[in-house]
């Protein structure tokens, strides 16, 4: 399947602090808070909710397309994604400028605090899904980025009519009530967490049932609690895979994208999908970094029969590689 994955690219500086945050914050003071947190390590990794969503996807054979926007700092990250088979034939260099920067401290709850540079994101609206057209997309991936792009990609999406899975998440807070219903009235499916369906859902007034009169299906992750997929006739919970370690939280939400786009992209029920992404995020949860997983689709179809049956519809990610 031709996937095309709009969003940001960034890298990311992960810290960890060795105590609990909410240990320091004081509802009486709220107004006025001023912390600072003496972190044990960080690390410098390739990150960006576009790249985190199509290294997933590249672990099971699929060659998903980048349209991003980056820095002169991104030659390096570029050489990666080849390597791991993304392609960054749709991923622009802005001279002068740096690729976007994530900064995350998390402590030992694995509750994180986050800000993020925007840096060459902020000309992602440059860029357009009609560049694309040499390989006509089958689906389009809208997820965080510069605001405007995100409308842009919407209304783009409508004129070529190719479906698109809408993932707002981290800029709900940057659209508008009625941008965030026009991304989701001409969406195919919607993917959110749970703290971002319950914004979506006070922001729009919008019901669950509501939002499935317009998308084929969407997907409700929650953490350790997995994930709730929904669609017109019914709700489906699907258990999260228990980790054999907890190394680090951040991208696991976009390995759950992408090993539920992998199983999408070979025809698979959504039940299904949703249950390869669970265990998709549970390999990224393992690992320091929202790109350090890895394994073999082999690898991956004998770890998912430990706790789903799969009727024997994984032996497509062999027999296809």
């Amino acid at each position: 399947m031709n996937i095309v994955i709009t969003g940001s690219v960034a890298y990311d500086y992960l810290m960890s602090f060795p105590g609990y945050f909410k240990d320091h914050i004081l509802p009486e003071h709220i107004e006025r808070i001023s912390l600072s947190f003496l972190v044990d390590a960080m690390e410098k990794r390739r990150g960006g909710i576009a790249p985190n969503i199509a290294y997933t996807l590249a672990l099971f054979g699929e060659r998903p397309r980048l349209l991003a926007a980056v820095g002169e700092d991104f030659e390096e990250y570029r050489a990666w994604l080849e390597k791991n088979g993304v392609d960054t034939r749709g991923v622009r260099v802005i001279p002068g400028v740096l690729t976007a920067s994530f900064f995350a401290n998390t402590d030992r709850s694995n509750a994180q605090i986050a800000t993020f540079y925007t840096g060459a994101m902020a000309y992602a609206a440059q860029l357009h899904l009609h560049e694309m057209l040499d390989e006509r997309p089958d689906l389009v991936v809208i997820s965080p980025n510069d605001p405007q792009a995100m409308k842009q990609y919407v209304q783009e999406c409508r004129e070529l009519e190719v479906p698109y899975l809408y993932d707002p998440s981290q800029q709900i807070v940057r659209l508008t009530a009625e941008e965030l219903k026009e991304g989701i009235n001409h969406a195919h499916a919607l993917f959110v967490n749970d703290y971002e369906f319950a914004l979506i859902q006070n922001m729009t007034g919008y019901s669950p049932q509501e939002i499935l009169r317009y998308v084929s299906f969407m997907v409700v992750t929650r953490g350790e609690q997995g994930a709730d997929l929904y669609t017109d006739y019914q709700q489906v919970h699907i258990p999260a895979v228990p980790p054999e370690q907890i190394a680090d939280p951040t991208g696991v939400g976009d390995a759950f994208r992408g090993g539920f786009l992998a199983a999408y992209a070979r025809g698979l029920d959504w039940e299904t999908c949703a249950r390869v992404g669970a265990l998709a995020a549970t390999y990224c949860l393992e690992q320091y970094g929202p790109q350090a997983h890895h394994y073999t689709p082999a690898e991956f179809t004998r770890r998912f029969r430990r706790y789903f049956d799969d009727h024997g519809n994984l032996e497509i990610f062999m027999t296809e590689m």
